[in-house]
Parts: structure tokens; sequence; C-alpha cells
């Protein structure tokens, strides 16, 4: 029986997620998740490929105040102190602290236990050690399916009373060479084994992303189950 393992949000789009037990999710996606980002003087917003310490930017969200907190700073709450400053001290260049306008649905990215395994086993045999799951940055982990790649396969997963319908692969870029407890990027690998044996049309790929049809709270625990 496949369950769900980890539920993670990002509160700021590129940082540090935030694992949690349970979660409402809706149609818009986990409740919180990145409803914040981080852009430059452009107002590009930033990527782990191109600044990796964003993985060292932890966000935390109580009452719905976001405090944030990064190793050598002192913690910053938004909307009281100078958060732009601190961003801009911690990742040393200009940076600001933005609320995104609503774009399209968003959508959950989805990975399972037994597609990491796969992909540390092919590791392996180049002499390469294995990656833990945060390096994907998933916000569901699913553990019990013997197949790798199931996600890839699933027209939809129900969860509980939520259900969620399969959108695309998950194509995979530079983030996944940041180690998000170093915020240093240790490349090559992934990517030059799953160039290997993921590769599809726009790059290679691992897990899945998932839109919400039915909305409901995830636990983790909850049974997952493929649908049709």
């Amino acid at each position: 029986m496949a369950r769900l393992t980890d539920i993670t949000y990002y509160p700021v789009k590129g940082c540090a997620g935030v694992t949690v037990t349970e979660s409402a999710v809706t149609r818009a996606g986990l409740v919180d998740d990145r409803g914040y980002a981080i852009v430059d003087e452009q107002g590009d917003v930033r990527w782990q490929g191109e600044d990796p310490r964003l993985a060292l930017v932890a966000p935390e969200l109580l009452d719905g105040e976001l405090t944030l907190r990064a190793p050598g700073h002192e913690p910053v709450r938004a909307g009281h102190d100078d958060v732009d400053a601190w961003l801009t001290d911690v990742l040393g260049r200009p940076s600001r602290l933005v609320r995104p306008s609503a774009g399209p649905p968003a959508r959950l990215h989805v990975v399972s236990t037994a597609t990491l395994a796969a992909l540390n086993a092919k590791l392996a045999e180049r002499g390469a050690g294995p990656l833990p799951m945060n390096r994907f940055r998933p916000n569901l982990v699913v553990d019990g399916w013997d197949t790798p790649h199931t996600e890839d396969e699933a027209p939809t997963l129900a969860v509980a009373g939520a259900e969620l319908a399969f959108a695309e692969r998950t194509v995979r870029c530079a983030v996944t060479m940041v180690d998000q407890e170093t915020g240093r990027k240790a490349g090559p690998e992934p990517l030059r084994t799953l160039a290997g044996y993921r590769r599809a049309e726009g790059g290679v790929v691992l897990g899945a992303y998932f839109t919400v049809l039915r909305p409901g709270k995830l636990s983790v625990g909850d049974e997952v189950r493929v649908g049709p």
C-alpha cells in the first residue's frame, strides 16, 4: 500500500521548505505554498540555479507573519524589519521580497521514494554517492510503489478526500545540483546521470506535477491510490 510520507510547502519561492504533518490543499495548491518570492533589481525572480544561497534562507509562517532565518544572521520579520537589506546581505546581491500576483493554477510536485531509489542506484553504478529527496524539492513524497516513476503514469491520485490530476513530468534544472544544506552547487550530478536514462523533450525529467481536481486535507500516513 502506497502512503504519503512527506508534505513540504515553500513559503518563499526558491528558499528552504517547511515540512509539516498535515496541510489543506486547495485549487491553488498547498496552503501558503510560494506565496512570496525574492526578486532582483529588474524584478526578475531569483532562483537557486543562479543564487544557490537561497537554499539557506529558512522561512517560517506563524499566524500569517513571515520570519526569515539564515546562518550567521539574526532573524528578520517581513513587514517589521528591513527585510530587503537583510536579503541583500545574505545573498550578496540586491534583492527584494515580494508577493507575486496570482498566476495560473498551482501544481503540486510529487516524487516517490522508488523513483529516488532508482536514481541513487544509477548514481552508485557511476561511483557517485546517493542524493537526498530535498535535492528535488517535492511537495509530496509517496512511499510504497514497487515501480519507479509511477507518478509519471498515474492519471489521477486520490489522497484522503483530495484528488489530483497528472499535469506533466517535471523537467529538472540546475537547482538539483544545489546542496540544500550548504547552499553550494555540487554538480554535475544528478543531471549527468539522468541524461543517460530520463531524457525527454525539454530536458531530463524526474517526478511529476499534478493539479488539484478536488480540494481536501492531506496528512502524513494517508493512503495514496492511483486512479484511472
